[in-house]
């Protein structure tokens, strides 16, 4: 079976403060970027990748990729106005109809090989597989009244990339209209009335956002 990666990034980078979008800045003297895409290039043989970016940074990447000399096979797709179509878009330009495809946060470089691998071995049986991580805090849920009630931590997970699908499965529900409720790539499935398989990810894949996720990048590459 054909395993896929649509990997996205599209955002600009406006909490970073930086001259360009996040995706492109260096940790370890790479791109943030390069680095998510050798995660899945080693976790997987065969993977075929594909990366959506804006339509207007396929020369700035083209460059990125001689200057580093880059050499990871993969297919670039141009984004959309936002997430739901930037991935739907990554979807389209995957011709097949059966096989796997794991949707991941660009920005996401620590992704553990296990998980990736987990999350296609999963997806394969139950369709779906969902990287989560419990919660260390504890929580409090705010009301309209301005207060706030106490909540049983282990009943919630914080959600992470890869969330991996069978191709068939997520394609379709990818053909209905954007949601206000479509915060991720589970909740588009959901939509269909299909379970989502919730499989354990790992602390340290963040989503690099702000100049401090940066400075603890580059900590953990010193790792």
């Amino acid at each position: 079976m054909n395993k896929y990666a649509v990997i996205v990034a599209g955002g600009s980078g406006t909490r970073m403060r930086a001259l360009m979008p996040k995706q492109y800045l260096p940790i370890g003297g790479l791109p943030v970027l390069m680095h998510t895409l050798k995660k899945f290039a080693r976790a997987i043989i065969d993977i075929k990748l594909v990366l959506v970016i804006p339509a207007g940074d396929f020369e700035l990447w083209e460059e990125l990729c001689e200057q580093h000399q880059f050499q990871i096979p993969h297919q670039v797709v141009a984004g959309g106005k936002s997430r739901f179509q930037s991935v739907k878009n990554g979807l389209n330009a995957i011709k097949e109809q059966e096989g796997l495809v794991a949707i991941h946060d660009g920005v996401r470089p620590f992704v553990e090989p296990s998980v990736i691998q987990s999350s296609y071995e999963v997806a394969t049986k139950s369709g779906s597989a969902i990287a989560v991580v419990a919660l260390k805090d504890s929580i409090r849920k705010l009301q309209d009244d301005g207060k706030s009630i106490f909540q049983e931590r282990q009943y919630f997970r914080l959600v992470q990339t890869p969330q991996t699908f069978q191709l068939a499965r997520i394609k379709k529900a990818f053909e209905v209209i954007e949601l206000h409720t479509f915060t991720d790539d589970a909740t588009v499935y959901e939509h269909q009335g299909w379970q989502v398989e919730l499989i354990e990810g790992n602390l340290e894949n963040i989503k690099i956002t702000t100049p401090e996720d940066l400075e603890y990048a580059e900590f953990l590459l010193s790792k």
